[in-house]
């Protein structure tokens, strides 16, 4: 028996089923204002394979743990982040280790790869406390019972944390406009993404795109004159020391000195990479704390057990098992990457799907972190469900190794290069500044929309209040 046609067989040469284009025509002010609630219409709509009919190449969003699997990890090689998303990133990031492929990647990837050693481990640490430290004095800052907005609180205090941890060097002189700057970039990225227009074309983001380039160049400027002006010593392994001494010594992979151009790319790549990443989670941590008690007193429950009231440190971490529970959970929940873009360089099958060279795959974990199928309860805070029966360590890495449904850093050889870092300084972070504090939403405040920009972001900021307990 002959299967029945697809209506928008027309439009795709994927074996998948999909809107039509006056659909996607209706859909753009959605999109525009909503990208995630669409995402999630298409996949309630058309299942876990959705072909969209875009003019020029292909187009397949996969929402199947087994295609991620084979997208990221079984045939990475035969995909590429040769993609709009990337390149718009690169305006901003240039060719550093988010946006390269191939040989250049490889380089990059072994010349900055020492700096993140788990032997270093315990310095970042030290620094996360540090920075729940300039968490804490924000709250301090403004007076009992004063609301801070948590989303731009975390972010100046992981820059700091970042400054110190991959630079050697402090960032608190000009943070301020760092972070603004940094968000200036992303939102002109996400416009220039939703709209590809020609690069001569004057748009309002792209006006305001410039002048956060340059505080960025004059950041990147500042750090490397610095440094080479106080010296490198010969055991020196972060980040920065690493970028200006490839090409010098053997073990750092490079075969060449880094150009000017490569390390500021490098550079603006780690600041933002670095903060963003962990001070989305953080935001979205106390905003699922503040609105879960429930959680929230058994988090107090193990930092008295463990902590007494004093800071953490790297020897804690082991102990505290809900809190990276905690963490984890959030990440699912607000995922910062929130899209994950590929283009396949070759014929490949996928979930039964023949894509042609060119198709552009989408995967977006945060469509696979509440996929039913996958998740008990998908929309439920409930941290417990990374704590291992017994063992007490979390089970996100084998879920991303082993499902494909669990990715807040990829997955696959181009997993996050500062994956282990960014979940060390998330769970001290949140140790250091609840050990002896408790969050809460202010009176009548809603619910936060998420803005998906380059990372998940609460709009218009997210005022939370902490207190003494």
């Amino acid at each position: 028996m002959t299967a029945p046609k697809r209506p928008n067989a027309r439009y795709t040469p994927l074996a998948a089923d999909g809107p039509m284009p006056w659909d996607m025509v209706r859909a753009v002010p959605a999109i525009r204002r909503d990208v995630l609630g669409f995402l999630e219409t298409v996949v309630g709509r058309h299942g876990d394979l959705v072909a969209f009919p875009m003019p020029g190449r292909p187009v397949l969003l996969v929402n199947d743990p087994a295609g991620v699997r084979r997208v990221l990890q079984d045939n990475h090689r035969g995909y590429v982040k040769q993609t709009v998303q990337y390149s718009c990133l690169a305006l901003v990031t240039g060719s550093g280790l988010l946006t390269c492929d191939g040989e250049i990647w490889r380089e990059h990837r072994q010349v900055v790869q020492p700096a993140f050693h788990h032997s270093r481990m315990e310095g970042f640490a030290r620094e996360a406390v540090a920075g729940a430290d300039i968490l804490r004095r924000a709250w301090d800052d403004v007076g009992t019972g004063m609301a801070v907005d948590a989303d731009a609180a975390c972010n100046r205090a992981m820059l700091d944390v970042v400054g110190r941890t991959l630079f050697a060097t402090d960032l608190s002189g000009g943070g301020e406009q760092v972070v603004y700057a940094v968000d200036v970039a992303l939102r002109a990225v996400i416009g220039a993404a939703q709209l590809p227009l020609p690069a001569w074309f004057p748009t309002p983001g792209r006006r305001r795109l410039a002048p956060a380039l340059r505080t960025l160049d004059r950041l990147s400027a500042r750090i490397v004159a610095e440094r080479r002006a106080a010296g490198l010593a010969a055991d020196d392994a972060d980040l920065l020391a690493l970028l200006l001494r490839a090409g010098t010594d053997s073990p750092t992979g490079a075969r060449h000195a880094l150009s000017e151009r490569e390390i500021r790319d490098e550079i603006v790549t780690m600041v933002i990479a670095g903060h963003e990443t962990v001070a989305s989670c953080l935001t979205w941590a106390l905003h699922l704390l503040a609105t879960n008690p429930a959680v929230q007193a058994r988090l107090h429950g193990e930092l008295d057990a463990v902590l007494g009231g004093r800071a953490p440190g790297w020897d804690d971490l082991a102990a505290l098992q809900y809190t990276r529970a905690v963490v984890e959970e959030a990440l699912r929940l607000f995922p910062p990457a929130w899209v994950i873009t590929r283009r396949a360089v070759r014929d490949d099958e996928l979930c039964g799907i023949e894509l042609p060279p060119g198709t552009l795959v989408i995967l977006s974990p945060w469509l696979l972190h509440r996929r039913p199928a996958s998740w008990e309860e998908p929309a439920a805070f409930r941290p417990e469900r990374f704590l291992s029966q017994g063992q007490g360590q979390g089970q996100s890495q084998s879920r991303a190794a082993g499902r494909g449904d669990y990715l807040p850093f990829g997955a696959g050889p181009r997993l996050c290069i500062g994956r282990d870092v960014a979940l060390v300084e998330a769970t001290l972070v949140l140790a250091a500044l609840l050990r002896d504090r408790a969050v809460a939403a202010p009176p009548g405040s809603r619910p936060p929309r998420v803005d998906a920009l380059v990372t998940l972001r609460p709009r218009g900021g997210l005022p939370l209040l902490l207190r003494r307990r």
